[in-house]
């Protein structure tokens, strides 16, 4: 139940810090502000970067990071092939919204036909456009995964009454500093820009040398992008405090989206190995993805497949909507074949991931 401002105020707990955090508590178990229920939105959405950078860094010191031999599989640590499965998953649950949903699929035919078919044999016959996609890829990563949380942030802003264009473009610039930026000034920038190594394989030495080049001024660069990053900070404040003077009103789930991220985001990027890294800030990612897709699209799928009625409805209707990306990610991290076509085939699903989550998720345009 709510605690009008006034109940407070009437028992003597008058002091403004204390009517903050009551109402901020309020929101937080309102239904109405969360994507879908208060309990389900701090763990899946809200806690999860937070849950994922503890348990992995609770788990540093045990076999589980360790190389070893696994069966079936290359020298890995089981958690790193775990996070590798659990990546490649969710880069195939985008179909389920592309392909899977008649409303979006009809709005960009050949976006979802023609683009798929072209990007895969140009990859597969262009071995110079194969290495521009790849590297690509490293860094539309960086850029897709800053998104989702902007995506995430802005349907908690629309929970809370806002319109949609309040503080977009401050929301989106927070989100590219809280993503790049410990990546930039932290451990694993050179794990990023070594993948410019690939352009030695087609002979573009210029671009291949571009990792000893950000090596020789690593040190500046981390001081210009702390600086900047401190200063983009002070601006996001600034900025969303005038606009709460005008009206806004503030997102309790947004505020804590953005704080357990930034948080995750740093220690992660900014003090631990790449694959230590790579993992917490996948897994989080991936559960958020599965997450909304399921509820935006799971109600269709699970009548698309006769289960709607089904006395089992709560577990076997997720259970089958899992499989086929899971199957999807096992296949792509065990699988290893030598193939030019194979490797155009993943890239192009990494590709089509990383552009179709563009256009099809959009507060502005109702489309979540």
């Amino acid at each position: 139940m709510e605690i009008a401002e006034s109940e407070i105020e009437g028992k003597g707990a008058t002091h403004p810090w204390t009517v903050f955090w009551s109402k901020s508590w309020n929101e937080l178990k309102n239904p109405a502000r969360c994507i879908h229920s208060p309990v389900f939105d701090a763990l899946v959405f809200l806690g999860s970067p937070i849950l994922c950078l503890l348990i992995c860094l609770g788990l540093a010191q045990t076999p589980l990071w360790e190389i070893q031999r696994l069966p079936f599989h290359e020298d890995d640590a089981i958690l790193n092939t775990f996070g590798g499965v659990l990546t490649a998953s969710h880069l195939f649950a985008v179909f389920y919204r592309s392909h899977g949903n008649a409303e979006v699929f009809g709005r960009w035919p050949l976006r979802f036909t023609l683009v798929p078919v072209l990007l895969f044999f140009a990859m597969g016959l262009m071995p110079w456009f194969m290495v521009v996609m790849s590297v690509l890829a490293t860094f539309w990563d960086i850029y897709h995964s800053a998104m989702q949380t902007f995506g995430l942030g802005r349907i908690y802003d629309m929970k809370a009454g806002n319109p949609p264009n309040t503080g977009r473009m401050l929301d989106s610039w927070i989100n590219y500093v809280f993503y790049a930026s410990p990546i930039a000034a932290g451990a694993a920038l050179m794990d990023h820009v070594e993948d410019f190594g690939e352009f030695k394989e087609i002979g573009w030495a210029a671009l291949a040398a571009f990792p000893q080049t950000v090596e020789g001024v690593a040190g500046i660069i981390r001081l210009w992008v702390i600086a900047g990053s401190l200063l983009m900070v002070a601006i996001y404040v600034f900025g969303y405090w005038r606009l709460a003077r005008q009206g806004y009103k503030i997102s309790v789930q947004k505020v804590i989206l953005l704080a357990s991220t930034a948080i995750t985001s740093i220690v992660a990027w900014g003090f631990n190995p790449f694959f230590i890294a790579f993992v917490v800030m996948n897994a989080f990612h991936a559960i958020q993805y599965f997450a909304i897709v399921w509820l935006k699209e799971g109600k269709a799928l699970t009548n698309r497949v006769g289960l709607g009625q089904s006395r089992h409805k709560k577990w076997l209707p997720f259970a089958l909507f899992l499989l086929p990306p899971i199957a999807y990610g096992v296949l792509q991290e065990y699988v290893e074949i030598p193939s030019t076509w194979l490797y155009a085939f993943i890239l192009t699903v990494v590709i089509l991931h990383f552009w179709y989550d563009g256009f099809i998720w959009s507060v502005r345009k109702n489309h979540v």
